[in-house]
């Protein structure tokens, strides 16, 4: 199975989204389509026997244009924002030869209405012409859903134009042929202004909407397009694509760091400020990670390149993001269902309304009116607009921050969660041990650093810190919620908790220090061999930063919290009186954490807190899984969040951004529908106050800036 992320043109509101999202879920060998407005993109699933040449087939028989695969593109706003200005002022000529003598305006003699009713007519048809040229895109995009049986926004102004420019059309004849009193019901300038008002309405939707994004585009240009390798013993700068995995890069103070790789020389501090949402510097030396974009303070470094092009981090990270805005939660899908039916709705609503006022008043131009206004002002941009708009900004906020949100789904679960659970090690507190305690020789030391050097445990990171005079271990093995085990030099030696000496059943003489280091709240590993324990060390760790504030704040939301953890009760209890945390399970092993989490969702909505790492299980059967990982490793596939700095405050970030997200979206809906219900029986021309198709072009624009500005409002959340 593949998946892939098109860059799509040609939509403008949900019923264009939707209609593409149900046209390519129906094509054989596609196993699932999302299609996101916003984005102007469609993740799409899809088997092997398909190729990317058949998904951009089928977006174009949907009525669209597939751009390809995913990537930045270059904007043409100034091109068209100075298109924009020169309609804008076509138009204010317009409107004043056609208004003008209503407001006893001078006219020049030639343009006077009834002076000179021929060229009058003439000279607004020219002129709305050339708006009709200028909003071509909306009409054939219009009538083309129309033909795909998909209506959307477009469908309604182009046909709304349409009749109203053929109308007008049709009475310049009669003027022409004499009945110059039919120059009174010219409506040129209403399909003119129409335009005019829907192209200035997405200029403004799309400016706003970039900044919605922006996040995300700017995680694209974040690497440098150069970097210096290491080859002949001399500097060669080359183009960021000609690095390959193994070569050594050399980075100087001040400069970005090409891609991802390990530190082999030197030492220095980095930016990791786009990727963590931290501003602090994160001081490196050999064998830490860096990152691609991140800033080279102040040391002149030399790392081996890991991963390149598509497995970097901001690589990654990228794709996780836009895959993210391209998932629709349940509250969208509603919206996405109202949309669906809008559209012929409101072509019937307009039909009725224009029969009415034919059949009642008995006048076409009102009846004509009628039709066009209902079906300009109902256009269900704000509509469309309202959900996913709302959840870019979010996930672009949340991102900014170093939050991953892997589905927009997330954030409307956010609020359902009731239980947190937190587990201890790497996650509450740094994981960073040292050793402060211990019975232990130099060999039986180095013995148990070689053992934890192979394993991604905290606790064996913090053992092991930079060690490089190590033996080589042989059938190296992990024993989840034990510990770990190895052959070096033929003889078997296996290093962890008490429970693996207990498991093991060997002699253990070093019982009494292992209490009074546990009396100590100090974490225990034992080396031992098949015979004895050879070796204790007690670690101790520190709180991660605002872990204490935001456990209260959590609390202070009504938030139950549980500590779930494999290390000792007596530990586990001295960790949890400082965070603040009264439910504690300790002595637990990764199966018993994940019974624990499936006995706590039965009643509850339970979001689970880990690193990663042993906390695998956990965290996919929680209803929300948050990964405490590295800004290095972004590839938690267990977890729904991933959280990449040690900012314990970004959990509880998290849950208001969620809150904000869905108020912010329902009252978008509440806005869009209230606007349409008011709306739509002025246009109809029935009642006493009703609505030109230029006030009800210029509604529905405000309607849609409406929705955009309010969305915006998440970026300061």
């Amino acid at each position: 199975m593949k998946k892939v992320i098109l860059n799509v043109e040609g939509m403008t509101c949900s019923a264009c989204s939707n209609g593409l999202e149900k046209f390519l879920s129906k094509q054989e060998g596609i196993v699932s389509a999302s299609v996101n407005l916003v984005m102007a993109t469609a993740l799409i699933e899809y088997d092997e026997k398909l190729t990317i040449k058949d998904l951009n087939r089928f977006v174009k028989e949907a009525g669209f244009k597939s751009l390809g695969e995913h990537k930045e593109r270059k904007s043409n706003r100034n091109a068209s924002f100075i298109t924009l200005i020169l309609f804008s002022i076509l138009g204010i000529i317009l409107m004043y030869i056609s208004m003008g003598q209503m407001f006893n305006l001078p006219i020049p003699n030639i343009l006077n209405m009834m002076q000179n009713p021929k060229i009058y007519a003439i000279s607004l048809m020219l002129l709305s012409l050339l708006f009709i040229f200028y909003g071509l895109d909306i009409i054939k995009n219009g009538f083309k859903n129309i033909i795909h049986k998909i209506p959307n926004m477009d469908s309604l102004v182009g046909v709304g134009v349409v009749v109203n420019f053929v109308y007008s059309l049709w009475n310049t004849l009669q003027v022409f042929m004499g009945n110059t009193n039919l120059v009174h019901h010219l409506y040129f300038e209403s399909s003119a202004i129409i335009i005019l008002f829907v192209k200035i309405g997405r200029f403004i939707d799309r400016k706003n909407k970039d900044k919605a994004v922006d996040t995300i585009k700017n995680l694209v240009t974040i690497t440098p397009k150069k970097g210096t390798i290491l080859k002949d013993e001399k500097d060669l700068e080359v183009n960021i694509n000609e690095i390959q995995k193994g070569d050594i890069v050399v980075s100087k103070p001040g400069e970005k760091i090409a891609v991802d790789g390990i530190i082999i020389k030197g030492k220095t501090h980095t930016d990791e400020s786009f990727i963590t949402g931290e501003s602090k510097p994160v001081s490196k030396k050999i064998g830490d990670k860096v990152i691609a974009g991140s800033v080279n303070y102040d040391g002149h470094i030399k790392y081996k390149a890991e991963r390149i092009g598509k497995d970097s981090s901001i690589s990654n990270i990228v794709t996780m993001v836009v895959e993210a805005t391209n998932t629709k939660a349940p509250i969208a899908r509603v919206a996405d269902k109202i949309s669906g039916y809008f559209g012929p709705i409101i072509f019937i609503i307009a039909l009725i309304a224009f029969i009415v006022n034919l059949v009642l008043i008995k006048n076409i131009n009102d009846a004509i009116l009628a039709l066009v206004s209902v079906l300009v002002v109902a256009c269900p941009c704000a509509l469309g607009l309202a959900t996913p708009l709302a959840m870019v900004v979010a996930i672009g906020n949340c991102s900014k921050n170093g939050i991953l949100v892997k589905s927009s789904e997330i954030l409307e679960t956010t609020n359902k969660i009731d239980t947190i659970v937190f587990d201890k090690t790497g996650t509450l507190t740094t994981g960073k041990m040292t050793i402060v305690d211990g019975v232990y020789s130099k060999e039986n030391l180095k013995l148990l650093k070689s053992l934890e050097k192979n394993s991604n445990h905290p606790l064996a990171k913090s053992i092991c810190n930079d060690e490089k005079d190590i033996f080589n271990v042989e059938e190296f093995k992990e024993e989840p919620g034990l510990g770990v085990k190895g052959k070096i030099n033929g003889t078997q030696y296996f290093a962890g908790n008490y429970k693996y000496v207990e498991k093991m059943q060997v002699k253990n003489e070093l019982k009494a220090e292992e209490e009074k280091f546990i009396s100590k709240g100090e974490s225990i590993v034992y080396l031992f061999n098949q015979k004895e324990t050879l070796l204790i060390i007690g670690l101790a760790d520190t709180i991660k930063k605002d872990t204490i504030k935001t456990i209260n704040e959590l609390k202070k939301l009504d938030k139950k919290i549980f500590m779930l953890t494999g290390d000792n009760d007596k530990t586990a209890k001295i960790i949890a009186k400082q965070v603040g945390i009264e439910n504690i399970i300790s002595n637990v092993s990764p199966k018993q954490k994940l019974d624990k989490i499936k006995e706590l969702n039965i009643n509850n909505n339970c979001a689970m807190v880990g690193d990663g790492i042993n906390d695998s299980p956990s965290l996919k059967t929680a209803t929300i899984g948050i990964s405490v990982e590295n800004g290095t490793d972004i590839s938690a596939d267990s977890s729904d969040v991933i959280l990449l700095n040690e900012n314990m405050s970004n959990i509880l970030k998290l849950f208001k951004i969620g809150k904000s997200t869905i108020k912010i979206i329902k009252q978008n809906l509440f806005w869009a529908l209230f606007y349409n219900i008011c709306m739509i029986p002025l246009a109809t021309g029935i009642f006493t106050i009703s609505l030109n198709p230029m006030i009800a072009s210029l509604a529905m624009t405000l309607s849609s800036l409406t929705v955009v500005l309010n969305s915006l409002r998440l970026l300061k959340k």
